[in-house]
């Protein structure tokens, strides 16, 4: 049965606006913890970079049964007034942004070692593992509910990828102009700055979820999965979904070339550069090029090229940027946020039609197999992303560990050369390896080119025309 919101409105600029602001929401406290949290609890908690980095990969595995558990629940959830995900958005992006702003708490670093760990332990997992999830999974998954039209779709996950966008431009800018501070000569981050951050940003957060539910509603009735399935059955669709493994693959690669380069950028800019200003820019140059570049032509050149061809090349085209530059080395930040620059476009036009990519999927799944599982598709796509996650917090650490890098670094960085120097190896090889793989999953495991993906729309039109 369809939700009152089905017959309110058709597809229009509200609908791309308010998905907008849902991923904009999503990323005051995802960009956040991506970007500085690891910088937080290693520079101002005293806590080890081997140790953050095993939270991350602990929580991502504590991931593999909240993501799926929180899809079946969305599947299995009846539609309401309002639409069958819509509901979550609010009712959930209190306990997100809260949990958010609880992992920042700057006046606990005077505590004792094993309190400070239990307090990072206890709050990331509340914040990613539990509520993070629980708005995400319906968030993502509602795409497919908004219009049938491919097209639609695409704009969609253009515009989800503008929010992001803008809100990277957000964090990344004004976090690193406020939170950093001179000491000494050196440029270390300032703790209660950090706090003060973190409870904006959640505020901010909330307002976005809440304009996300006011302005999109759901056209496509999604009924109620009243189909009861058990782990063994549930696990042989996926492992024999080839579309949701390739997808999943180039998942985990990309999070490990995107948030391998934004782990690094507080260790590059303030302590290689010795510029916060550098990390700044970064942000700002690097989201214009995606507003600019990336959003206005994603939707025709997906059109003609197709989605998965076209996130090849570009992917290609990043991993060589990087590969320059480390070849390059060059010695002025201004020339490596050129490079910079140019492989955030790269991995842009990829990260602008992954959504859409994901709806694809969704497809290609009740074609083959005449059910819709939206929540339980995305939530397993979701996981992916986490383990990427988990995966490039878990490289990273294990990098700064190896290289030598500690808390006393950044207070004297010319007495570390060699720490130096594997900042900036590292600074371009996670995101150059990371992009090659994202393109190799794609091209050889993906199989939903412009052509197929045609086809399952056709089809599912006919299915929904005789029904």
């Amino acid at each position: 049965m369809e939700s009152d919101t089905t017959s309110n409105r058709p597809f229009g600029i509200m609908d791309k606006i308010g998905y907008a602001f849902g991923d904009f929401g999503n990323d005051f406290t995802f960009i956040l913890s991506s970007m500085f949290m690891m910088k937080f609890y290693t520079d101002v908690m005293g806590v080890s970079a081997g140790l953050v980095g095993l939270l991350m990969m602990v929580a991502r595995f504590v991931d593999a049964f909240t993501d799926v558990t929180m899809g079946q629940i969305v599947d299995r959830s009846k539609p309401t007034k309002d639409g069958k995900f819509r509901p979550w958005l609010k009712r959930m992006c209190g306990p997100v942004a809260i949990s958010s702003f609880l992992i920042y708490q700057s006046a606990f670093s005077g505590m004792a070692m094993g309190f400070k760990i239990f307090w990072m332990f206890l709050t990331y997992l509340l914040w990613g593992s539990i509520f993070y999830t629980s708005i995400n999974i319906p968030y993502g998954s509602m795409a497919s509910a908004v219009s049938p039209e491919a097209r639609h779709r695409t704009e969609l996950s253009t515009f989800r990828n503008i929010g992001a966008t803008l809100a990277s431009l957000v964090i990344g800018v004004a976090t690193p102009m406020v939170a950093y501070e001179v000491v000494d000569g050196a440029t270390v981050l300032s703790g209660p700055k950090m706090t003060m951050i973190a409870g904006i940003f959640s505020i901010l957060a909330i307002i976005c979820y809440l304009l996300c539910f006011y302005l999109v509603r759901e056209r496509v009735a999604v009924p109620q999965n009243t189909t009861k399935m058990n782990a063994g059955t549930m696990l042989k669709n996926i492992f024999t979904n080839r579309a949701l493994l390739g997808i999943i693959a180039a998942a985990i690669m990309v999070l490990l070339g995107q948030l391998g380069m934004s782990g690094m950028q507080p260790y590059i800019f303030p302590i290689y550069y010795n510029s916060a200003d550098a990390q700044s820019m970064a942000s700002l140059v690097g989201s214009l090029g995606i507003l600019l570049v990336c959003a206005p032509l994603a939707v025709p050149l997906s059109s003609k090229l197709g989605k998965k061809e076209l996130s090849v090349l570009s992917c290609l085209f990043g991993a060589a940027m990087w590969i320059l530059c480390l070849i390059l080395r060059p010695q002025s930040a201004v020339v490596f946020l050129i490079f910079y620059t140019l492989s955030m476009i790269g991995l842009g036009f990829f990260n602008t039609i992954i959504w859409a990519m994901i709806t694809d999927v969704i497809d290609d799944a009740e074609v083959k197999n005449g059910v819709r599982e939206d929540g339980t598709i995305y939530s397993v796509y979701s996981f992916a992303r986490k383990l990427g996650q988990a995966l490039s917090s878990g490289m990273i650490g294990t990098v700064l560990t190896a290289i030598g890098y500690t808390d006393v670094v950044p207070k004297n960085p010319s007495a570390y050369p060699e720490v130096l120097n594997g900042i900036f190896n590292w600074s371009c090889l996670i995101p150059a390896i990371g992009l090659v793989l994202v393109s190799a999953a794609l091209l050889f495991l993906y199989p939903l080119n412009k052509k197929r993906v045609e086809a399952n729309i056709a089809e599912l039109a006919r299915r929904r025309e005789q029904a």
